[in-house]
């Protein structure tokens, strides 16, 4: 089969020939139909996330089931599936106690390699997926079967840009009627978070990108008001435009410190910023001690949004079927698997909502 591999830092990609290896008792193998290209990825390749190439890349997908294991409970061949990066072994406290997004043996799912390169190479794949190939071998735990007829392109992006961002306004923050929301960063998982806190009925939605694109966009998707943080002091805005309080939740959903402070600065007293980007291992946060504490504020982190996939991927697609979920719109251009690098491209440069290999 095809895949695309990291093979090392700012390194081109290399679409190269590899072979799965065989089916353990609890594996299946699926057929890619359709992966999206994430921050995430893009974030192992710049060095952003330290990673040992080489590694399959991908984590963002759907697909067709097409053979499984012996011990192979939960899906069968011939279905469609999304996959999920969320690990839920079933079996931790973390899974026993509702909180299957903090699974303890997440490490070791994503940890265990599932195919050979061509001289040899045990090959790890992006949180123990690798939707970036033509076909990939996984753990059923890992992936979330549907009955659906929306377009592989639109099932992808729930596995993970949709499942983070609506996950982190629906399940982190509880977001509630009327309320208002700043959201900084208007990607893939950015427009998602604008799209959940619209479902949730939040009364204001302010989007902060410097891309125009991505501000435009925001505002078709459910964004009241956008800011450009280069033309203007982003907390003032967000103050004069809910009554000099601020916003009663705010989403870093960039991954980096400045816009964390930026997030809690323009949130209200009592308001609640949630952190959902990803930042370098060697960055750290700081919160002005005396201020931070008289201000009421609350800071959580969200990781894949606080979601139970088996739970939460059936309520996204219903969504979208609905209609309250837009995903039609955030698919801003389809790639080849061969096109990887030009995929990479026009996410780094902004050009994209969300590129898909279809």
């Amino acid at each position: 089969m095809k895949a695309a591999l990291f093979v090392g830092v700012n390194e081109p990609i290399s679409v190269e020939e590899v072979e799965p290896l065989p089916l353990g008792p609890r594996d299946i193998l699926v057929r890619i139909t359709a992966s999206g290209v994430c921050h995430s990825d893009l974030s192992l390749v710049d060095g952003t996330l330290p990673f040992p190439p080489p590694a399959v890349l991908g984590h963002e997908g759907a697909g067709i089931v097409e053979a499984v294991g012996e011990d192979v409970s939960t899906v069968k061949a011939g279905q469609r599936v999304i996959s999920s990066f969320i690990v839920s072994c079933g079996e931790c406290w973390h899974c026993r106690n509702g909180m299957a997004f903090v699974c303890a043996e997440t490490m070791q799912f994503h940890a265990k390699p599932h195919a050979l390169r061509g001289d040899g190479t045990h090959l790890p794949c992006l949180g123990g997926l690798g939707t970036m190939a033509e076909t990939m071998t996984v753990d059923e735990r890992l992936v979330v079967p549907v009955e659906s007829d929306l377009p592989d392109t639109q099932l992808a992006l729930i596995g993970c840009a949709i499942t983070t961002g609506v996950g982190a306004v629906l399940n982190t923050a509880k977001v509630q009627p009327g309320s208002s929301v700043v959201v900084f960063g208007a990607g893939g998982v950015g427009q998602s978070v604008i799209q959940g806190a619209r479902i949730a009925g939040a009364e204001r939605i302010i989007a902060v990108d410097p891309v125009d694109l991505k501000r435009k966009a925001a505002l078709r998707l459910g964004a009241t008001d956008v800011v450009d943080p280069g033309d203007a002091e982003v907390a003032e805005v967000v103050k004069e435009l809910t009554d000099g309080r601020g916003a009663d939740y705010g989403f870093e959903v960039v991954g980096s410190p400045a816009t964390v402070s930026a997030t809690v600065d323009s949130v209200r007293s009592a308001g609640t910023a949630v952190v959902v980007g990803v930042m370098k291992p060697t960055e750290n946060i700081s919160l002005h001690g005396l201020s931070f504490i008289y201000s009421g504020k609350s800071v959580v982190s969200s990781f894949g949004g606080s979601s139970i996939p088996s739970r939460d991927f059936p309520k996204y697609v219903s969504l979208v079927e609905s209609g309250q979920l837009d995903l039609r719109n955030m698919v801003s251009r389809e790639f080849k698997l061969d096109d990887v690098n030009e995929a990479f491209r026009a996410t780094a440069a902004g050009e994209v909502l969300r590129g898909v290999l279809a």
